[in-house]
């Protein structure tokens, strides 16, 4: 029998939703049952929460405590390009095999980086800027008219200077 566990302690459960869809429960329920949390009700907030990522995957902390749950969305740096990309949201169910082919600017990238910061691996923000780019170069679109790719090097060359902070 395990250990019966402390309901003023604080949990932190991570979890990949759709944004601004109820999820599964199935998905919810081992995660969030021995809590003694609702998964239904959880699955509610979720989508409440994740409103404004509407058809994006996104992250999601729960921070459980005395029974409730605060839900907080932990953006990837795909989801807030995406996001910059303004595209219409889709619907999952019909639209499949998306290519986002679209353009962001230099500023939306500077700006994703800063979001991305503190749970970046590198030194330097213009680490930061280059792992923004690499990821942008996966999702497939393109900044300020060229490829993700060209941008990295014209950094790497010192053509393009990245602020401090």
């Amino acid at each position: 029998m395990p250990p019966k566990f402390d309901p003023t302690e604080i949990k932190l459960v991570y979890l990949r939703c759709v944004g601004g869809e109820v999820g599964a429960t199935s998905s919810l329920a081992p995660k969030i049952g021995p809590l003694g949390l609702s998964p239904k009700k959880v699955g509610d907030d979720i989508a409440k929460a994740t409103a404004d990522w509407k058809g994006l995957k996104i992250t999601v902390c729960l921070t459980i405590q005395n029974r409730q749950a605060a839900i907080s969305v932990v953006p990837s740096a795909a989801s807030l390009i995406i996001k910059a990309l303004k595209e219409p949201p889709r619907d999952r169910k019909k639209v499949k095999n998306i290519k986002h082919n679209g353009n962001v600017s230099f500023d939306d990238i500077l700006q994703v980086a800063r979001t991305m910061r503190p749970r970046s691996m590198a030194r330097e923000l213009s680490g930061t800027v280059k792992e923004v780019l690499g990821t942008a170069q996966s999702v497939g679109c393109t900044i300020d008219g060229q490829h993700p790719h060209d941008v990295i090097e014209s950094i790497n060359n010192g053509e393009i200077e990245v602020p401090a902070e």
